[in-house]
């Protein structure tokens, strides 16, 4: 089995890696850093859960299937997914700054589960609802990307790598 580094299995090990740290970024953000997704930050997530496993299928068909089609092809759909993951960044990012109107409904808690009826009205007290209109941290501060942007922007780079890898041939 040759070991020469194709087109595809170089964009499936770059898709598959960046994918995977994106992701484990925006839980550390959240576990470690305190940061409380809204309902769009969470809805962004579902590319990544769904990207991840398609890359890492891609990386191993195009690593250990002959001839690399199905690696290509798994490498499409993981443009096609990552592309869909931009539109939500961007979407977000666009609420965020008030090129549109985000959705009215957008807004999530996090409080401690409920052990009883007395703890109630005391653990509502203590939700913060978190808008999707409003960027709770931007980089470079101030006036830079927010976590919407940011992951807009990897997005549309997972999306055009996975698209090399599967338009090049061996």
């Amino acid at each position: 089995m040759p070991l020469s580094l194709t087109a595809p299995r170089l964009s499936a090990l770059v898709v598959t890696l960046l994918s995977a740290a994106t992701i484990a970024a925006a839980w550390a953000f959240e576990l470690i850093g305190g940061y409380v997704p809204c309902a769009l930050c969470l809805e962004e997530r579902i590319p990544y859960y769904l990207g991840v496993p398609v890359a890492l299928a891609a990386l191993l068909a195009a690593w250990f299937v002959a001839p690399a089609r199905l690696a290509r092809l798994l490498l499409l759909l993981a443009a096609l997914i990552f592309a869909w993951g931009a539109y939500l960044g961007i979407y977000h990012a666009g609420a965020e700054w008030g090129f549109w109107q985000g959705p009215a409904d957008c807004g999530a808690g996090a409080a401690p589960p409920t052990t009883s009826a007395a703890d109630i009205l005391s653990q509502m007290e203590g939700i913060r609802i978190v808008s999707c209109t409003e960027a709770s941290w931007r980089f470079p501060a101030g006036w830079g990307l927010s976590f919407a942007g940011w992951n807009a922007a990897i997005s549309v780079l997972l999306a055009a790598v996975a698209l090399w890898g599967a338009a090049r041939k061996q």
